[in-house]
């Protein structure tokens, strides 16, 4: 279990203000100065080293996306963008780290953007958080009076802007390239690629783009040293990670533990436990609607970091742990992620803009006990044309909870159908 002194996030619950003064009592800019004065490579190397993975559900090393930007200067500005498109059912991390630790986010654009050769950072908020965007601006607003931000920045010699743009509610947008073009002013339509972001991104010009999280997390890997944070966790899946619980426990919570937390560690100490104890669990989606779900036999021992879970055919996602007691229709439950899915295609790509569409209504009729049995299969097949055949992780997104669902509860599935097939045989 995770040591007070090793938390991050100090205040994630808001007990204190979110106001400058009192971050700077939490340790936020801390000798700010400093940590910019060791240089550019200096900050890329120790995010390296810290072993930090993005926060936002991909998982791809931090510190090595950063090095991707181009070292020289070609004329074109260098951007860093913020992507605060909290969109993943079950996910409500970052809107916490905006509303009560914004200046450790802010501290950090100014960390990863030096380190990237930027002068300029774009946080772009989810449509739907208004109170976030508020709090965000004026948090910036009382860094720039305090000289932290704008010219000089910190008193380093580097000018550093940030600017925060509101998006109009689509979960799209959550993909790095689709908030890109949004942010162009453009339908916020995934991009082909190569090029990448790092060579042509937000205006042609080498962009990184990267979760509040991963982000927040930088300054205080920085002050106190990567082999603090790669100290923490378990080889490859290191540090710190905030989970958000919902569902059927007795305390849903967001809570900052060691990566590698075994899962029911994780529930029983921090979200009470399971509803009518854990030999009620039925399910678990451990990483936000986009993963498959587990059983309760491998919730029984699974641990909670990506390449666990990635074992167990699932995924840490976002760390959304999504929890179902014996009381869920599993089937109905992903029905309904199922239309998440279907309304939030893009529709830029065939298989996800018509397959979604199709799964649905399937997933559907298989609800209500109203499809064959052979269907089952048919709609497999369906999520394996889908899978892996568009240009971004939508058709996965889509895909992979009904795989789940069908991978561990084929049978009592097959029973609800059984009945409309002896109902035909009847006819």
């Amino acid at each position: 279990m995770l040591q007070d002194s090793d938390r991050i996030f100090k205040n994630i619950y808001g007990p204190d203000g979110a106001d400058l003064a009192s971050a700077q009592k939490r340790g936020d800019w801390d000798n700010a100065k400093d940590l910019l004065a060791k240089g550019r490579d200096w900050v890329i190397e120790e995010v390296k080293s810290s072993g930090l993975r993005g926060r936002g559900g991909a998982g791809f090393p931090t510190g090595l996306k950063w090095s991707f930007m181009p070292k020289e200067n070609d004329g074109r500005p260098h951007y860093l963008v913020v992507n605060a498109d909290e969109s993943e059912p079950g996910t409500c991390k970052d809107r916490d780290i905006m509303r009560h630790e914004p200046h450790k986010l802010l501290e950090g654009c100014l960390l990863a953007g030096f380190a990237m050769g930027a002068h300029a950072c774009y946080i772009y908020v989810r449509g739907e958080f208004i109170r976030e965007r508020e709090a965000l601006q004026k948090a910036i607003d009382e860094a720039y009076d305090a000289g932290l931000l704008g010219k000089n920045a910190c008193g380093s010699d580097w000018d550093y802007d940030i600017y925060v743009h509101h998006g109009a509610g689509a979960y799209i947008c959550g993909e790095e390239t689709a908030l890109i073009e949004s942010l162009e002013g453009k339908k916020g339509q995934p991009r082909l690629k190569p090029p990448f972001p790092a060579n042509v991104g937000l205006y042609g010009c080498p962009t990184t783009v990267n979760n509040v999280e991963s982000i927040a997390v930088t300054p205080t890997i920085c002050r106190r040293g990567a082999s603090w944070f790669s100290g923490l966790g378990r080889e490859g899946n290191t540090g710190t990670k905030l989970f958000c619980i919902s569902g059927h426990v007795n305390k849903p919570c967001n809570v900052e533990e060691e990566m590698g937390i075994p899962l029911k560690e994780l529930l029983e100490k921090h979200a009470g436990g399971v509803r009518g104890g854990w030999d009620n669990l039925l399910a678990v989606i451990p990483g936000g609607s986009s993963v498959p779900m587990l059983p309760k036999e491998i919730c029984d021992t699974v641990l909670m970091d990506f390449d666990s879970l990635k074992e167990v055919q699932s995924g840490l996602g976002t760390a959304a742990v999504i929890v179902m007691d014996k009381s869920t229709d599993l089937v109905k439950a992903i029905a309904r992620i199922s239309h998440f899915y279907k309304h939030e295609s893009c529709g830029q790509c065939t298989p996800c803009r018509e397959g979604t569409g199709w799964m649905w209504r399937v997933m559907e009729r298989i609800a209500k006990g109203q499809a064959k049995p052979q269907e089952i299969d048919t709609l497999l097949q369906v999520t394996k044309q889908i899978e892996g055949h568009t240009i971004c992780a939508l058709g996965d997104a889509a895909a992979w909870p009904i795989q789940g669902l069908f991978r561990h509860f084929r049978p009592e599935i097959e029973a609800r159908l059984s009945g409309h097939s002896s109902q035909e045989a009847a006819e």
